[in-house]
């Protein structure tokens, strides 16, 4: 198994740019800008279990799956809350005492990929304490609480950003409970998806918060590719493809993130493998074109090889962001592999 020279920069950043401290936890992002790291993350950190795996998988190199072992250690031994039985927005010590159920389900993701290759080290029990605890305290009237105040597990009051309001985009945390045996679960969550969707974009009057907004519904769209071959399924992503895809050509002159080109790309490619929506080829070609000039090359190894969050007038934001990172690298493995007819349409390989 070969490294492509992006993919193989990329993945050496997770590695040598300490965005992982020596504990395992992985900061939310680095500030070129300021040379410092934001806090740790446990929704990053998750992530990074699942991107480090992807990276083990691809290149078979064994540094990668230690420093997954390590996040996942991270998050069994030292941010799970037993008390409140889920996982805090961020470790304690940082003065957090939030939980997000999409958080949730990412961290639940990552540790399922990791009892899959390292059974013995408690991934496999706490991801499914964790799944069961998302079902049951982030219940609301309709569809899912997305922030609790812990210890108690009370619902935060609902505010107008995405991030606060229960909306589709849960639909991807969902997918938690599929890798880990509760279909009945995603199932409500599609249901909820489905009734609120129609509304989700373009949500807001300001270009640079509609490009914001296009994160989250690809994580709609995301959900959807386990069902990608049920009629109402199948039309959304038609449907949403495109106005992702006119949305952010439209408004990626002033603002663009590097994370929706490679969701819309990753979603093209899993949609038309699944038999779902054929790929317009001239339109993947042009994100998988977009997504390299995101990539950071510098002397500096907290930020080389990594990719920044968005470009705003065309400079480079000074976010070296794992998030983007992961999604960026990923898509452009998945475009070689589509040029290369290997491509496989397996969701659970989507980060």
């Amino acid at each position: 198994m070969r490294p492509i020279e992006p993919i193989h920069r990329a993945g050496q950043w997770f590695l040598r740019s300490g965005i992982q401290e020596q504990g395992g936890g992985v900061a939310r992002y680095h500030r070129s800008d300021l040379g410092r790291n934001a806090p740790v993350s446990n929704e990053i950190t998750g992530y990074s279990v699942s991107t480090l795996l992807y990276l083990a998988a691809r290149t078979g190199n064994p540094d990668y799956q230690t420093a997954a072992q390590r996040a996942g250690h991270y998050l069994v031994k030292h941010a799970w809350d037993s008390e409140a039985r889920t996982f805090p927005f961020e470790p304690a010590s940082n003065g957090s005492r939030l939980a997000y159920f999409f958080d949730c389900g990412i961290i639940v993701r990552g540790l399922t990929a990791l009892a899959k290759v390292d059974g013995g080290n408690g991934a496999a029990s706490a991801a499914c304490a964790a799944a069961h605890s998302m079902a049951r305290v982030f219940a609301a009237p309709t569809g899912w609480h997305p922030v609790l105040s812990l210890p108690a597990c009370a619902p935060l009051p609902y505010e107008p950003r995405w991030s606060r309001q229960p909306g589709c985009y849960q639909l991807k945390s969902a997918l938690a409970w599929l890798e880990t045996g509760d279909s009945s679960s995603y199932e409500a969550a599609l249901e909820f998806a489905f009734a609120d969707e129609a509304g989700f974009l373009p949500g807001a009057l300001e270009p640079e918060r509609v490009m914001d907004r296009l994160h989250p519904y690809c994580y709609f769209l995301e959900g959807l590719l386990p069902v990608a071959d049920r009629p109402e399924a199948t039309r959304t992503l038609v449907s949403g493809i495109k106005r992702v895809e006119c949305l952010l050509r439209e408004i990626a002159p002033a603002f663009a993130r590097s994370d929706v080109y490679a969701q819309l790309l990753r979603v093209r490619l899993f949609a038309d493998a699944l038999g779902a929506v054929p790929l317009d080829e001239a339109a993947a070609a042009e994100e998988a074109a977009a997504i390299p000039t995101f990539q950071v090359a510098s002397d500096d190894p907290r930020t080389d090889g990594c990719f920044s969050f968005g470009r705003r007038l065309g400079e480079l934001m000074p976010y070296a962001n794992p998030v983007s990172t992961a999604f960026c690298l990923q898509a452009m493995e998945m475009w070689n592999d589509h040029r290369e007819n290997r491509f496989t349409s397996d969701w659970r390989t989507l980060i």
